[in-house]
């Protein structure tokens, strides 16, 4: 996590993260405040498009369209992916934190003229306001904080704009996220912004990409597996959240609870070297915020956990912090190329 802390060193070895620290680490290490589960409804009041209107459940607020919106916002790189996937492309007149992560090459050219917000943070509030969005995607909540200089969901409503936070991406739901609150995502944009063919698409192509790494792994023994953040001296751990569940269905046996009680109040737990070196992993997952950053990783990790089976094995498996976001399609890469790591034998 962000804010570079010495080491523990007192008997309580779990420090958990506090939310405001977290929410700092924004562009380092994705946050799982997760989400409500959302869901479609069809009011007959129709429009003249669609003849009818639509209704979704977000993070215990309902968002009812009258009309597709027209002037929509990503927040994050992988919100602008998403919504260009969705064949919504001509309808962004903003894009944000662009410099977090780059868009994949088979789209980036479908971006190049979108306006750019922010560069590795959420939009001042002024800025957003500015390109007159009427939908924004957001992948958590923090990107709403007032308090941040950023647009909260009620000077957005009250600008005649729609806030749609990731299923994973909700305060009440970030200990409990899934790599399919992703479905739950593209079913809901579709249905927002009237894209159900690109919607149902988008759909069949992540339900088949994880059901080829669950028939890949299928009965195979669960490697263990610590997934951690590493920052300077600084070692979390993750224990829940999206980025367990993309453990979870990359095949790894998580050797961190989500259950525990270090993780009740957050994802991500800050640890002594010994909680990993006790619970001998047999793989170990980090997030990476670049080429740099993933190589200072790796050396820490050699260094501070020579006899640990994930190092005698050079089992270090890198993922860029961008796919660990909730709602990005990233998740899905995610779960394939720690399933790939893990079970080299079987792709």
């Amino acid at each position: 996590m962000t804010g570079t802390t010495n080491r523990p060193t007192s008997r309580r070895r779990f420090r958990p993260l506090s939310l405001s620290t977290a929410c700092a680490a924004l562009a380092v290490l994705p946050l799982a405040l997760t989400a409500c589960g959302s869901g479609v409804t069809a009011d007959p009041a129709g429009t003249e498009d669609s003849g009818e209107t639509v209704t979704v459940a977000n993070c215990g607020r309902e968002l009812s369209f009258d009309t597709a919106p027209s002037s929509v916002v990503g927040l994050m790189p992988s919100q602008t992916e998403l919504l260009i996937r969705l064949d919504a492309a001509d309808s962004i007149v903003g894009q944000a934190q662009t410099e977090v992560s780059a868009l994949p090459d088979d789209i980036a050219g479908q971006a190049a003229d979108i306006p750019v917000l922010s560069a590795d943070a959420p939009p001042a509030r002024e800025d957003l306001l500015a390109v007159s969005p009427d939908f924004v995607a957001s992948p958590t909540e923090y990107e709403f904080t007032a308090e941040q200089g950023f647009a909260s969901i009620e000077q957005l409503n009250e600008n005649g704009a729609q806030a749609y936070v990731a299923t994973g991406g909700c305060a009440d739901r970030r200990s409990t996220a899934e790599v399919t609150d992703l479905l739950t995502d593209i079913a809901d944009l579709g249905a927002i912004l009237d894209v159900p063919d690109a919607a149902e698409e988008l759909a069949q192509d992540v339900e088949g990409r994880l059901a080829a790494v669950e028939d890949a792994i299928g009965g195979s023994a669960q490697p263990t597996v610590a997934q951690v953040y590493v920052e300077g001296d600084s070692l979390s751990a993750i224990g829940a959240g999206i980025e367990a569940d993309i453990i979870r269905a990359a095949g790894g046996d998580n050797v961190f609870d989500p259950d525990a009680p270090e993780f009740a109040d957050f994802f991500a737990a800050q640890i002594n070297p010994e909680e990993i070196i006790s619970r001998e992993p047999d793989a170990i997952v980090f997030g990476a915020s670049g080429p740099e950053h993933e190589e200072e990783t790796r050396e820490y990790l050699r260094s501070t956990f020579p006899d640990v089976p994930a190092v005698e094995d050079d089992l270090l498996i890198a993922i860029p912090a961008s796919d660990l976001y909730p709602g990005a399609l990233g998740n899905i890469d995610a779960v394939e190329t720690i399933a790939q790591g893990l079970y080299p034998d079987a792709f």
